[in-house]
């Protein structure tokens, strides 16, 4: 039986990602094993990874506070918590994304992955 494949993240979600991530100091964007995920530039830091699941649907996962993590396991779809990494948590993106709420979580992504000296640049919401 074929493996199913994974879906390339659509571009208009890439490009809203990428106005994002172009606020945040020194963040860079690279290709990872599936999709896209940024990194606080010179470090091996990753601040968000998105990318197309076997499933069909397309997820971003980024950091949280250990008390957010909590809450996101609890809170059911679109968010969740991932299966590796302490604080790691996630959402399905859609059409239906708030891009606005989607932007203060990667911003606080960056803040908690980045020097202090990059995170206290930023304007936090």
């Amino acid at each position: 039986m074929p493996r199913p494949t994974r879906p390339d993240v659509p571009g208009a979600y890439v490009s809203r990602l990428r106005a994002i991530f172009a606020r945040l100091p020194e963040c860079a964007e690279e290709d990872a094993w599936v999709g896209v995920r940024w990194r606080v530039s010179g470090t091996t830091s990753t601040v968000a990874h998105v990318f197309g699941g076997e499933d069909q649907l397309y997820r971003i996962v980024f950091r949280a506070e250990p008390d957010e993590v909590m809450a996101f396991q609890h809170l059911g779809a679109p968010y969740f918590r991932a299966e590796w990494g302490g604080n790691v948590v996630g959402m399905l993106i859609d059409d239906d994304t708030d891009w606005v709420e989607l932007g203060e979580l990667l911003t606080d992504s960056y803040c908690l992955q980045a020097p202090p000296r990059l995170a206290d640049l930023v304007d936090r919401p």
